[in-house]
């Protein structure tokens, strides 16, 4: 029985999308990111870049749990920017992304309504230039046993097909292996069952 909550959806890399509203210049960035450092860099790196643009505001969401997320209207009215983008990033149900949207004005103002249609439609935009691609989310396991038992590891290494993170065979052998969350328990259950083999 396969569980999906081990599923996430993220995009595969940096798309783009452009607005314009009124004269007004929406550019959208969208990024795939996992953590608040990774933001940071990106939205300064586009401040600077951008630095005559009216606005640099953004929204991200991190994790599978999708628990970790900011909205920043970056001196737009309360609500009329950052939310929006979040709006869309929850819409598609994506995380582990960034999207920035930078305004140049273009000397008509778009009022609160125009402005949040103008930030959730230049963020769509974004998102639907990118690869939307699902990920699992992943356990490690590290096991050591002597060079005798290597047959037996290796069959449920090929059966269960774990990813080998980490491998190294001196006089004990070391192994971490990653699998999706949901098919931790059987692998875990059948390396216990080699005897002799120990998890670390």
């Amino acid at each position: 029985m396969i569980r999906m909550d081990d599923l996430f959806k993220t995009i595969a890399s940096p798309s783009e999308g452009i607005y314009t509203e009124k004269r007004s210049k929406f550019l959208a960035f969208a990024f795939p990111v996992s953590m608040v450092e990774e933001v940071k860099e990106l939205v300064d790196a586009h401040a600077k870049k951008f630095y005559d643009a009216r606005h640099v505001c953004y929204a991200y969401m991190l994790g599978h749990e999708r628990l970790v997320f900011r909205a920043n209207d970056n001196g737009e009215p309360s609500g009329t920017a950052g939310k929006p983008i979040l709006g869309q990033i929850n819409s598609n149900e994506l995380t582990n992304i960034l999207i920035i949207v930078v305004r140049y004005f273009g000397g008509v103002k778009l009022g609160t309504s125009g402005l949040i249609q103008a930030y959730k439609a230049a963020a769509a935009e974004a998102i639907a230039a990118a690869t939307i691609i699902e990920k699992t989310v992943d356990e490690q396991i590290t096991i050591t046993f002597e060079y005798t038992l290597m047959n037996q590891v290796m069959r449920v290494v090929k059966e269960e097909e774990p990813a080998i993170v980490v491998q190294s065979f001196d006089n004990d052998c070391l192994m971490t292996l990653a699998i999706r969350a949901s098919q931790m328990p059987r692998l875990r259950d059948r390396l216990v069952k080699i005897d002799g083999l120990r998890i670390a």
